[in-house]
C-alpha cells in the first residue's frame, strides 16, 4: 500500500521558519506518507542570471536554500513545469536544474532538451516506485524544450502542452468576417507566409488574424495539441511499465470563458487523456486558487489544488521590466512595485483570499486502487501583512468548513460527491 499526499503551488521565495508551531504540525501531516508532492514555481538562482523580457507575472526566483526548506518540510516529489520556468531565461532554467540536481531531488518537467523535460522520473518507497510525468499548458512559444537532433544539439525548456482555441459562429457573422478580411490587411502577412513557406497553411478552420473560427453554434472551445498528447502518452507508458504508480502533473492558468475556478475543455480532455492512457491520477495546479475533482474511470482528476505557498510579493529582486509596467524608475524598490501592482494590497492576487486557501489531497492506494480521498483544509494567510502571508497551516474549524463546502460545490459539476466531516472532506470512489 502506497500513501500519498498531494499539494498545489509552492510560490516559495523565503525561509521557513523551523520554530513555526504550525509548519511543525504540516511537517507531522506530511511524514505520514509515502508520496508528498508540490508544485515548485519558482526558478533558483544567486540573481545571477538575465531576466526575460516578459515572465508569467512576477519574474519568479529564490536562492537555493528553498530548497532544503521544502525538504525539511517533507516534500519528496516536484513538478517544475510552469509558465515561470523561463522568466530568467535559459540561464535561470538552467540553474534550477543544476541545484535540483545537486540536492538530489525527484523533479520533472524541464530539461536541457525535450527528451530530458518530457521524460518520467521515479521516487523509490519502501512501498513502491512512483513515476512523476509534469506539463505544462501555460507558456510562450519559446519555452518549449527543442528536440535534439544528430547535428544539432536541442533546447532547455518546458515539456509542454499546446491547445487549441476556436470560436464558432453563424454563416452570416463568419461572411463579415471574411469580408473585413477581404477590404483589409489583417491577414496578408498570415498569407504571404504561407505562400512562401514560411508557415503551414491551417486547415478546417477559418483564420483572422491570430483567431480560428467555424461555423456552427455560437461559443468557443479548446482543443488540446495531438502532438503533444502523442508524446505524453508515450512518456505514460513508459512509466506505466516501469513504475507501481504514475502521476501526471499539470500547471494550467487557461479556464472557461473568465470562470478562473473551472477548467478550459481541453483540461477536462487531457486529463481523461491520460487517465485512459494508464495515469493513477493528475494532479491539477496554476490559477492560483482550487478547482473541482472529477472521478474518471475510478481516478481522480484534481483540476486544481490551488496554492500550498505563496509568497508571490516578497521576490527579492525584479529587472527594469517589472517597474516599467508601473512607470517607475531605479530609485524604486520591488516593495514598491508590489504595492504599486496591487494598489496597496488592494487588487490582484494579493487582495483575493481565495489565492490563499486550499486542501491537501491525500489518500491510499492499493493494487493500483484507491477507495477514499480525505481533503485537509489550509490557510495561508490572507489576514497577515505582506511578510506573514502565504505560509500554510492548517485552516481552523469556521474557514475550513467553507474551504470544503467550496470544493464540494465545485467537484458537484463533475459528478463527485465530497462528504464533509469532523473538518474535513471525503471522497469515496465506489467499487
Amino acid at each position: 500500500m502506497i500513501r500519498a499526499a498531494l499539494t498545489g503551488d509552492s510560490f516559495i521565495t523565503q525561509r521557513l521558519s523551523r520554530n513555526e508551531p504550525y509548519l511543525k504540525e504540516i511537517q507531522e501531516f506530511l511524514r505520514q506518507y509515502d508520496v508528498k508532492f508540490t508544485n515548485f514555481e519558482v526558478t533558483v538562482h544567486e540573481f545571477n542570471q538575465s531576466p526575460s523580457a516578459t515572465s508569467g507575472g512576477t519574474w519568479a526566483a529564490a536562492r537555493p536554500f528553498v530548497l532544503k526548506d521544502l525538504e525539511w518540510l517533507g516534500f519528496n516529489m516536484l513538478a517544475c513545469a510552469n509558465n515561470h520556468s523561463l522568466d530568467w531565461l535559459h540561464g535561470g532554467l538552467l540553474s534550477t536544474i543544476e541545484c535540483l540536481e545537486k540536492e538530489e531531488w525527484v523533479f520533472a518537467g524541464i530539461g536541457r532538451n525535450l527528451a530530458e523535460a518530457s521524460q518520467p522520473k521515479y521516487l523509490e518507497t519502501k512501498e513502491g516506485r512512483i513515476a512523476l510525468i509534469s506539463v505544462t499548458s501555460s507558456f510562450e512559444p519559446w519555452h518549449r524544450a527543442g528536440e535534439q537532433r544528430p547535428d544539432v544539439p536541442g533546447r532547455l525548456g518546458v515539456n509542454p502542452l499546446g491547445h487549441k482555441k476556436v470560436h464558432r459562429i453563424s454563416k452570416e457573422k463568419l461572411a463579415v468576417l471574411q469580408e473585413i478580411d477581404s477590404c483589409t490587411e489583417v491577414n496578408s502577412t498570415r498569407n504571404l507566409n504561407v505562400k512562401e513557406g514560411f508557415w503551414k497553411e491551417t486547415n478546417g478552420s477559418y483564420v483572422f488574424g491570430s483567431l480560428h473560427f467555424e461555423e456552427g453554434e455560437s461559443g468557443t472551445c479548446t482543443f488540446m495539441d495531438q502532438v503533444d498528447a502523442c508524446r505524453i502518452r508515450k512518456a505514460i507508458y513508459e512509466a506505466s511499465r516501469q513504475a507501481d504508480l504514475v502521476f501526471v502533473s499539470l500547471h494550467a492558468h487557461e479556464m472557461k470563458g473568465d470562470q478562473k475556478n473551472r477548467p478550459a475543455d481541453f483540461i477536462r480532455e487531457f486529463s481523461r487523456f491520460c487517465i485512459d492512457e494508464g495515469a493513477h491520477g493528475v494532479i491539477g495546479h496554476g490559477p492560483h486558487i482550487f478547482r473541482g475533482i472529477e472521478i474518471y474511470q475510478k481516478r481522480p482528476i484534481f483540476y486544481s489544488l490551488g496554492d500550498f505557498i505563496f509568497q508571490n510579493d516578497t521576490v527579492e529582486r525584479q529587472p527594469t521590466e517589472f517597474y516599467d509596467l508601473y512607470q517607475l524608475d531605479h530609485g524604486h524598490t520591488p516593495a514598491d512595485g508590489f504595492d504599486a501592482r496591487s494598489q496597496n494590497g488592494t487588487r490582484g492576487l494579493a487582495a483575493n483570499h481565495k489565492v490563499f486557501e486550499s486542501v491537501i489531497a491525500s489518500f491510499e492506494i492499493e493494487n493500483s486502487s484507491i477507495s477514499t480521498i480525505e481533503l485537509t483544509p489550509i490557510s495561508l494567510g490572507f489576514e497577515k501583512r505582506r511578510a506573514g502571508k502565504g505560509r500554510p497551516k492548517f485552516a481552523d474549524q469556521e474557514h475550513g468548513a467553507r474551504i470544503l463546502q467550496e470544493l464540494k460545490e465545485l467537484s458537484a459539476e463533475f459528478g463527485t460527491t465530497v462528504t464533509i466531516e469532523n473538518g474535513k472532506g471525503y471522497i469515496t470512489l465506489q467499487d
